[in-house]
Order: C-alpha cells, then sequence, then structure tokens
C-alpha cells in the first residue's frame, strides 16, 4: 500500500528485505533533500525513513549475529592437537 506521497505504508516495513529498506531510504532522503515538500509531507517522509533505518539496522545486526556466530565455531578440518 502507498501513502499520498508515495512511500509504502509502515504496515509493510517488516516485510521488507534489507536491499528495499536501503533503497527505499536512499529514495526518501532524496526527496527530503531536493525539497519543494509541504511541512506534512516533510514529517511524513522523515518517519518513513526513521522507520526504514530500523529495518536495515535489524538487518544488519542480524547478519552481524550470523557472521559472529560463524566465526565462534569450530572450523571442520582445525585440528588442535
Amino acid at each position: 500500500m502507498t501513502d499520498d506521497d508515495g512511500t509504502t505504508t509502515a504496515a509493510a516495513t517488516g516485510t521488507l528485505g534489507y536491499e528495499q529498506a536501503r533503497d527505499e531510504l536512499i529514495e526518501v532522503v532524496r526527496r527530503l533533500e531536493a525539497g519543494g515538500t509541504t511541512l506534512e509531507e516533510s514529517l511524513a517522509l522523515w518517519e518513513r525513513g526513521e522507520e526504514l533505518a530500523k529495518v536495515c539496522r535489524h538487518w544488519l545486526e542480524g547478519a552481524r549475529a550470523r557472521l559472529d556466530a560463524a566465526l565462534a565455531r569450530p572450523q571442520e578440518g582445525d585440528d588442535q592437537g
């Protein structure tokens, strides 16, 4: 679902993958930097950007946790003795 300002609603945020959230966040930032929006539109874009940043952060933290877990596991073929 899309709001009047062209952004996806918060309900769909949880289903976004990292790349989708990142790309939409880039577009939100571009629109904010370009100006020409009303105060209400700017606030809506800002709020959407905050939601998208949280989605990206969640994905990145998950990736970091997976990497840390993989690095903590003993590697196959590593003989300690």
